[in-house]
């Protein structure tokens, strides 16, 4: 029987004990392929692949050795292993103990939404809230400033969008005033034009049931038709800094109403180079606020990676201001399986791609590559178009009109050709709301924050999701502690991909099991005294000659 996976042909038989083994040799060279050694057991009259041990001992059932897979090969293996099981069974295995990462059992109703955003969720076919939507509703209703952080795909928008909305209907009925043009209650901040029409979509699907305005104020388009919108009335702007303040400079905003401020992804704004643009903003309703009598203002900081870093500056920014962590964060997210590919030197890396890829792409899954640099990029597009795939770009050198081209391409919403495989740079890892199988990366990320951004591309709201990292030489210490901490269910944030620091932590596990061992055998009384050497003196008989090399380094008595 021959089996096809990948560019790999696979072929096996059964014997009447249900075992054996072929060497194989390569016969088909339009798929580059060479055939491997695979064991086959026979259950019930169906044969079911078993992986190939990496090991070099004899098989005492068939008599015929096991060679060793490569890691290409073993994917392959396992995933034709995963296409060959019945529908409906579990594919990985849940470590024993394990906790299980379900929503919250409270109900939207619990968290004290009114009837409006109720009939609103009904709408969407949103019944349960998440972890981070339990935790951030009710703490902007109560009017608190914080810090919402959980990583990426677990609801955010909502847990701010939701308590904000409800809040601008109960000031609306407590004053009784109307809204204004020019004078938005609320505006919402985000460091990309893409994020920010993304939740610019989720306002609008709540306006209806809600009953209030909001706009989409962005750069890449002329500000006539912007000035329009905000000349009509408005309870909410969605909007990056820059274009914002281009519009308050020229008069067609104003900062008199505005009571809430949400940051979306507040970790770029003030990591990334936004930091002096939203000073600029938020000055004015700082100085506000410190006036007697002046209106206050709420804050809500939104972020799916939080350092001790950006920590830091964010409570030197926002004193007293409140950090809501949910369980997740920085941890790898339980839909999604990690798969770390190491390469050889010998290894050609796109050949390496091709191969994860084709597999994803005949089930008609979405896949994202991610790349490094923009030189990675272009090679990658190139070389998988001259290998049938169709790719679409997302990075720095593509236009904003274009990128969103893209990503509707991308996501299937434009009619004519599909382009399942979207190359991007880190520019596509933060705040797009896309629906991704496959995260590949070719490029492997410089630190852990950009590995969680990545990875929290697929598995979102509880989606199944697999991720495969082409590991090189150089990536390798960075990589290895990844995949240590995501097999111990550990978070990310204090690794590093530095040697020096690793070969410390390493040095320090030993010196801790070292002085373990030692209270431990004191215990027992089991002390044993230092080891001491002893030398042979050199001969009196004639003047000691030290090794050489060792001259000046060591004085020697009689």
């Amino acid at each position: 029987m021959a089996l096809l996976c990948g560019r790999r042909i696979l072929l096996f038989s059964t014997s009447g004990r249900g075992l054996s083994s072929h060497v194989s040799t390569g016969v088909c060279p339009c798929y580059n392929a060479r055939f491997c050694t695979l064991g086959l057991v026979q259950q019930a009259s169906a044969s079911t692949v078993a992986p190939s041990s990496p090991s070099t001992k004899a098989n005492t059932k068939s008599g015929a050795p096991l060679v060793a897979l490569t890691p290409l090969e073993r994917l392959r293996s396992r995933q034709l292993r995963d296409a060959a099981r019945p529908p409906g069974k579990s594919i990985g295995k849940v470590p024993t103990g394990s906790a299980v990462n379900s929503p919250p059992k409270e109900s939207f109703e619990e968290l004290g939404l009114s009837s409006e955003l109720l009939s609103a969720l009904n709408e969407l076919d949103i019944s349960k809230p998440t972890e981070v939507q339990s935790l951030g509703i009710p703490a902007v209703l109560n009017g608190e400033s914080i810090v919402l952080a959980s990583h990426t795909g677990s609801g955010k928008t909502l847990a701010y969008m939701l308590p904000v909305v409800q809040a601008l209907r109960r000031d609306e009925a407590e004053s009784g005033k109307a809204t204004r043009s020019r004078r938005p209650r609320a505006v919402v901040l985000c460091p990309t034009r893409e994020l920010a029409e993304q939740v610019f979509r989720v306002a609008k699907s709540l306006c209806h049931h809600a009953r209030f305005r909001a706009a989409m104020i962005g750069g890449g388009v002329r500000m006539k038709g912007q000035e329009d919108v905000l000349n009509s009335a408005v309870d909410m702007v969605v909007g990056t800094p820059g274009r914002l303040l281009m519009h308050v400079k020229e008069g067609h905003m104003a900062y008199g109403d505005i009571k809430y401020v949400v940051l979306d992804e507040a970790d770029t704004m003030f990591d990334r180079g936004f930091g002096p643009e939203v000073r600029k903003f938020l000055g004015p309703l700082r100085n506000r606020s410190s006036h007697p009598g002046g209106l206050a203002f709420q804050t809500v900081l939104v972020t799916a990676t939080i350092t001790k870093e950006v920590q830091k500056l964010l409570d030197e920014e926002f004193p007293g201001i409140i950090h809501i962590h949910t369980s997740t964060l920085h941890k790898k997210i339980s839909t999604a399986r990690h798969d770390f590919l190491k390469l050889s030197g010998a290894e050609n890396k796109l050949e390496a791609l091709q191969q994860v890829l084709e597999p994803s792409v005949a089930k008609g899954n979405r896949v994202m590559v991610f790349c490094n640099t923009l030189d990675s990029c272009r090679a990658i597009d190139h070389y998988l178009r001259e290998n049938g795939i169709e790719t679409v770009n997302y990075h720095g050198e593509v236009p904003a009109e274009e990128r969103v081209e893209n990503l509707n391409r991308f996501r299937g919403e434009q009619e004519g050709r599909t382009f399942p495989t979207l190359v991007c740079t880190d520019l596509a890892a933060r705040g797009l709301d896309l629906v991704v199988d496959h995260v590949i990366m070719f490029d492997f990320p410089l630190n852990p924050v950009d590995y969680l951004h990545r990875t929290g591309r697929t598995a979102r709201m509880g989606a199944k999701g697999k991720v495969t990292s082409l590991v090189t030489k150089r990536d390798s210490t960075l990589a290895g502690q990844i995949e240590d901490a995501i097999s111990k269910g550990e978070s990310l944030e204090a690794l590093s991909s530095s040697k020096v620091k690793v070969a410390s932590m390493k040095q320090q596990e030993v010196a801790a099991r070292q002085r373990q061992n030692s209270k431990e055998a004191a215990s027992r009384g089991n002390i044993r005294g230092p080891k001491t050497k002893t030398f042979a003196k050199p001969s009196s008989g004639r003047p000691f000659q030290a090794p050489r090399g060792t001259r000046g380094k060591a004085r020697f008595e009689a």
